[in-house]
């Protein structure tokens, strides 16, 4: 299975943003504006970002595009999500939306945390 075309990575960065929005409670056209919104909009894109990069394996030039942002934008956000993970809730909450993510997709990916 090789990566997924532009059209496609915009599909799966489509159904990751809807999926965010209905977990954190926050509008999916407030993630998928090219404008700033509030910090916690901000965060939940860029939690999403890195999961379509982390769980999907998408590049993070498809991510940019899916989310309408830079690929910087993109890396800043993982290496934000991933530091930021060292914090015990946050991780949780991180891993609780992957674990989304992976039924959503239907993807067959050893969970390594807790089992749920």
């Amino acid at each position: 299975m090789g990566l997924p075309s532009e059209c496609e990575a915009t599909v799966l960065c489509d159904g990751v943003i809807d999926l965010m929005a209905a977990l954190f409670s926050v509008s999916g056209r407030q993630l998928r504006s090219p404008k700033r919104q509030g910090r916690a909009v901000s965060r939940v894109r860029q939690i999403g970002m890195y999961i379509a990069h982390t769980t999907l394996g998408l590049r993070m030039a498809a991510v940019a595009t899916g989310f309408g942002r830079d690929k910087s934008t993109v890396m800043y956000a993982c290496h934000l999500v991933e530091d930021m993970r060292d914090d015990i809730e946050f991780d949780r909450i991180v891993g609780r939306a992957e674990r989304v993510v992976r039924v959503a997709f239907n993807l067959h990916v050893r969970d390594g945390g807790d089992g749920q």
